[in-house]
């Protein structure tokens, strides 16, 4: 299993309890046509960050110093330490994987506010509920990817993006139409820096400048949303971005990477 199945999987364990039925099946078809690039990408940025490579199917993909082998001779208490780290490791994969459907669900929800905001279709009413069921999808959606992040130290860079968006929007109604498409793909740009923070975070990492630049990059080959994951997530190797001992570069942080995000008139 790819990473965006991962994280549409995971998506999908965070919304198993919605009801009613109808509002269940809405979001679960939203994810399921929904391009999980966010979610890749925090998924991606943990690895990059590390020496593990956080894939699905329970497993990680280790380097070849951090492979843990069972010797069949050891004793029962060696051999219950590394089942034990073993099911550690598979905790870890699975806290990840929800960290990245935290960011999934949390895009989902800010891209159908904003698609609801455009199309306004509660100015007319027509007896028509699908626009409340929307709007109320939309609500659920980004409360779940704040749960999934909220004891996290990616949680602030989650209530920044969503504060962005509702700025970003109210400034869009009032701009040219030739200034608005720069406000809508501030949400992307701000949601792939959420996802590396997250996967940083995840793996006890910072992210580097560089790393940070992918969200400006992946951004700038898009034009409206985004396509699916394996057409603009670049492939980042493992520990490709980790320093010494897997440590990461100090002092890089999301405020201080450059970005050519249209800014706010509260941003300054």
């Amino acid at each position: 299993m790819d990473r965006a199945e991962t994280c549409r999987r995971a998506a999908y364990d965070a919304i198993a309890d919605v009801e009613p039925a109808a509002l269940y099946e809405f979001i679960t078809t939203t994810l399921e046509n929904a391009s999980m690039a966010p979610g890749a990408l925090t998924l991606a940025s943990a690895g990059a960050l590390t020496d593990r490579t956080y894939v699905g199917n329970g497993t990680e993909t280790h380097t070849p110093s951090d492979v843990t082998h069972t010797d069949p001779s050891a004793s029962d208490t060696e051999r219950t330490g590394s089942e034990h780290a073993s099911r550690g490791s598979d905790s870890h994969l699975e806290g990840i994987a929800h960290h990245a459907a935290g960011v999934q669900l949390i895009y989902e929800g800010l891209r159908l506010t904003r698609s609801l905001a455009h199309e306004e279709p509660w100015t007319e009413f027509d007896g028509d509920s699908h626009a409340d069921l929307e709007i109320l999808a939309a609500d659920i959606l980004v409360a779940r990817g704040f749960y999934l992040l909220a004891r996290t130290d990616a949680a602030d860079k989650a209530v920044e993006t969503v504060r962005h968006f509702g700025r970003d929007q109210t400034l869009r109604a009032s701009a040219p139409e030739t200034d608005r498409p720069a406000y809508d793909a501030n949400l992307e740009r701000d949601v792939l820096e959420l996802a590396i923070k997250t996967g940083a975070t995840a793996v006890d990492a910072t992210p580097t400048p560089a790393l940070l630049s992918l969200a400006t990059d992946i951004t700038a080959t898009i034009e409206e949303g985004f396509p699916p994951a394996a057409d603009c997530v670049p492939a980042l190797e493992t520990g490709a971005f980790a320093g010494p001992d897997g440590e990461t570069s100090s002092g890089a942080d999301l405020e201080s990477a450059a970005t050519d995000r249209v800014p706010s008139a509260s941003d300054h």
